[in-house]
């Protein structure tokens, strides 16, 4: 048994923690947060999978959002590999903290996986520049 290497990415965003999980736990609005790996997305006919156009080809994206623990785990699907990515939202006083944790997959080099995980930080302050910026902005 090992333990594959992780990151765990956080950012504090000053909306209700029910608002910024409403617009995380729809799909349709990643590609406006996650700018880097998100070109854009679909529903596809299962209902718990969307099909996502990334940097680095097709992709399945399946998100099982629950609320009442603010979790929004995802698993990701390409060509090449497949990995689960827990996600959590959690109120922070009148705001939220955003927490998502990476794991990296085998078949990717240390510095693939850290080049990656340093890219996460321009998609999580697209979030809060999106959510901070009014709800026009969060349900547009």
């Amino acid at each position: 048994m090992s333990i594959s290497r992780s990151m765990t990415k956080t950012i504090g965003i000053d909306r209700p923690c029910e608002e910024v999980f409403a617009f995380l736990a729809d799909p349709a609005n990643w590609p406006k947060w996650a700018v880097v790996n998100v070109r854009s997305i679909e529903p596809s006919d299962d209902p718990d999978w969307w099909h996502m156009s990334t940097p680095l080809g097709p992709a399945r994206l399946g998100l099982r959002p629950n609320a009442e623990f603010g979790i929004l785990d995802h698993d990701y699907v390409d060509d090449t590999a497949s990995w689960r990515v827990p996600a959590r939202v959690v109120p922070n006083g009148d705001g939220t903290e955003f927490m998502i944790t990476f794991h990296q997959p085998p078949s990717l080099g240390d510095s693939v996986f850290k080049e990656q995980t340093d890219l996460v930080d321009t998609e999580l302050a697209t979030l809060k520049k999106i959510l901070e910026s009014g709800p026009a902005e969060v349900t547009a």
